[in-house]
């Protein structure tokens, strides 16, 4: 009696890796769809960061380049107030960030010694950033943490 190999794979082998590969690329892609807009909203950080730094030097005056590709505002109250920074982020069909996330906010509020800051505060400046959430700042133990309306998903994980 005479045995033949087995040369290849079988049909069901074969629809068995298509399957192992369709259910990764499912639970792969809409984690990196997020991703991207995260990537993209880190322009709102970057936005903010100039406004942080010119506003530690000048107690809360400030005054620079609000518009973007990502970012439709960045709005700061007047002087003699804690100043938290509003970033309101721009979302088009054009620019890759889901269209529902337009006029959503990013907000950093002061904080000095882990509260908020009054004129004779005295220390380094440490900003909270929250979106809906402010999670991270919370557990960073800031007092001053005003929220954003940015879904928590899309924003950087400082600002969660």
């Amino acid at each position: 009696m005479k045995r033949s190999i087995q040369k290849g794979f079988t049909l069901i082998e074969l629809m068995i890796v298509v399957a192992i590969i369709g259910i990764l690329a499912a639970v792969a892609l809409p984690a990196y769809q997020d991703y991207t807009v995260r990537s993209k909203l880190s322009e709102a950080v970057i936005a903010g960061s100039a406004f942080k730094g010119m506003m530690s030097e000048a107690n809360g005056k400030a005054a620079a380049e609000k518009r973007s590709k990502f970012v439709v505002d960045v709005t700061v109250p007047g002087a003699g107030t804690p100043w938290p920074l509003t970033v309101t982020i721009a979302a088009t069909g054009g620019n890759g960030i889901p269209t529902g996330v337009n006029n959503q906010t990013i907000v950093f509020s002061p904080n000095v010694a882990n509260v908020t800051p009054v004129a004779t505060s005295q220390g380094a400046i440490d900003w909270a950033c929250t979106s809906a959430t402010n999670t991270t700042a919370t557990n960073r133990g800031l007092g001053n943490r005003g929220v954003g309306t940015l879904l928590a998903k899309y924003a950087p994980s400082e600002c969660r």
